[in-house]
């Protein structure tokens, strides 16, 4: 039975990761000029045309790349936060990750318009305060699941409106904000996305690495701290990888929903609740759920274009619903 198990779980990474490769194939091939695979790779020998080059070159590897590490970092960030926070409701977007990032990104933008490799930094910055925030209310209120959400949406609030404070009085710190409100990755370039890569690989080895620790605290306080684990240190350090993994993700693909929340649960179905294997299915199912958005905001509605946030909020708004449903009928 066990090593059948085993096995099962190995064929669904594999489908996992065979499902990133197509969504990296679709995403530089489909969109307003269509690429083949002949092309696609004559391109990439140096030998396609000039037009085709530039289009895959400065559009669709930047975008794709975009994806990929965007999908990954939010995924894992969400993971990672339902299980620190014990709460299968909680999402960077929900509990005033992204929120907090946003707020950071509009700060730094606004006080210095050309340091493009700080914004990563500041989105940390901003998320990390965020969920900082979210967990102090949360046990000062009870730490009750609800509470958590609740005080998650009122800080987000508080949040949005720092943003629309500093685009105020700094209209032309977020070129662009309306894309960046929504999420969407139209007008991702290469130099933003490198500037956050690195932080995103880091956090998701760390996080990786990490997944014993996750396990153990998923086990409940009280028993982690009996079998020896600093509690309070571990889910700080954990809830900062999220934020940093939520910020990187934001600082250059804006304020995206719902990829923390959908994907984990969907995960979670498939290689089941061991951390290392979460965080590695979703990495993996962030980066292809995202891409394969992406190409659907691009040619579903050709030749206008949908910002990928609209496409994630329609899909992962009636699944927040049909979670919140579940767990009533689970505890009336």
């Amino acid at each position: 039975m066990g090593r059948n198990k085993s096995s099962d779980v190995t064929k669904r990474f594999f489908l996992l990761t065979l499902a990133v490769i197509g969504a990296t194939l679709l995403s530089l091939c489909l969109g307003a000029a269509s690429l083949s695979i002949g092309e696609l790779f004559s391109i990439l020998q140096g030998k396609g045309e000039a037009t085709a080059s530039s289009i895959l070159l400065y559009v669709r590897i930047p975008r794709t790349v975009g994806c990929l590490l965007a999908g990954a970092a939010l995924a894992v960030s969400g993971a990672m936060i339902q299980t620190v926070l014990a709460n299968p409701l909680a999402a960077p977007n929900i509990i005033g990750v992204n929120s907090g990032a946003g707020l950071g990104v509009a700060i730094c933008c606004a006080l210095f318009p050309t340091a493009v490799n700080i914004v990563p930094a500041a989105a940390f910055l901003g998320a990390f305060a965020g969920v900082l925030l979210v967990l102090f209310i949360a046990e000062k209120a009870g730490a009750s699941r609800i509470t958590l959400v609740l005080a998650g949406m009122a800080i987000s609030g508080m949040f949005s409106a720092g943003i629309d404070a500093v685009l105020t009085i700094v209209p032309d710190s977020l070129i662009g904000y309306s894309d960046f409100r929504i999420g969407g990755m139209a007008n991702v370039s290469m130099e933003r996305v490198v500037s956050a890569a690195g932080l995103i690989i880091i956090c998701l080895v760390l996080s990786f690495v990490l997944g014993n620790e996750m396990d153990v605290l998923a086990l409940g306080s009280d028993t982690a701290q009996s079998l020896g684990l600093r509690v309070r240190r571990v889910r700080v350090l954990l809830l900062a990888l999220a934020a940093a993994l939520a910020g990187a993700a934001v600082s250059f693909a804006g304020l995206l929903g719902f990829v923390g929340l959908v994907v984990p649960h969907m995960v979670r179905r498939m290689v089941g609740s061991t951390s290392r294997r979460l965080i590695a299915g979703c990495a993996l199912g962030g980066a292809a759920v995202l891409t394969l958005c992406d190409v659907g905001a691009r040619v579903l509605f050709a030749p206008y274009e949908l910002p990928v946030g609209i496409v994630l909020s329609l899909a992962g708004g009636p699944f927040f619903l049909w979670l919140l449903f579940q767990r009533k009928e689970a505890h009336p």
